[in-house]
């Protein structure tokens, strides 16, 4: 038997996906030629997601994402940080590097959750919070050849966001909704075929969590 859903709830949420997706923000007759959708439909849709505050519109009736989603994405953060915790500590003690988990957000990589090694004289201090352009450093690098088509399980950096520093990352693929990393960051060298692939099985076990 099919599974029943609700036509208005997928609606609305394919309202903000679009909306999302589109930083010039859309006029109502754009979004429902978007859609292929009745102009007057999307307009009780944004009018309802206006009053939670997840729809906004400008002075010129342009609509874009509303700052309600932040509150949502929000909440969101410290079950990702959460659930990444636990592989990142076991990834970090294993190879002896600090692991961390980055998210997409933006044009921007965002630091989500981070673990050094307990047993290592030296480390790089990686801050959570820290940001950087998503080209830059292994971790961005990685968010984007999840956005690929590219088979690539990861990608390594030197000296891109610290001098001597080299990074090792792997996108967290197949969670809907989701950009992310998992990556390795250490000063000097590391030995590639024992790290890269316990960063890429880090990576498919966070996903495996989130799924």
């Amino acid at each position: 038997m099919a599974t029943e859903t609700s036509q208005t709830l997928d609606r609305g949420l394919r309202v903000l996906r679009v909306l999302a997706g589109t930083p010039a923000g859309l006029t109502v007759t754009e979004l429902a030629a978007e859609l292929g959708v009745n102009r007057t439909v999307v307009y009780r849709l944004v009018t309802t997601l206006e009053q939670h505050a997840l729809v906004r519109r400008d002075a010129r009736g342009r609509l874009y994402v509303g700052l309600g989603v932040l509150h949502l994405a929000s909440a969101v953060q410290p079950v990702l940080r959460d659930t990444a915790v636990p592989v990142l500590r076991e990834l970090a003690e294993a190879v002896g590097c600090t692991a961390h988990l980055t998210i997409a957000d933006g044009d921007q990589a965002l630091a989500l959750a981070v673990v050094e090694p307990s047993w290592t004289d030296f480390h790089v201090a990686y801050r959570v919070g820290a940001r950087h352009r998503l080209d830059q450093g292994a971790a961005g690098r990685a968010i984007l050849l999840g956005r690929s088509a590219r088979s690539d399980p990861y990608v390594v950096t030197t000296g891109e966001l610290q001098p001597g520093a080299r990074g090792l990352a792997a996108p967290v693929r197949g969670v809907d909704g989701l950009e992310a990393s998992v990556g390795v960051v250490t000063l000097g060298d590391f030995a590639l075929d024992v790290v890269a692939p316990r960063v890429c099985a880090a990576a498919a076990q966070v996903a495996a969590r989130l799924s």
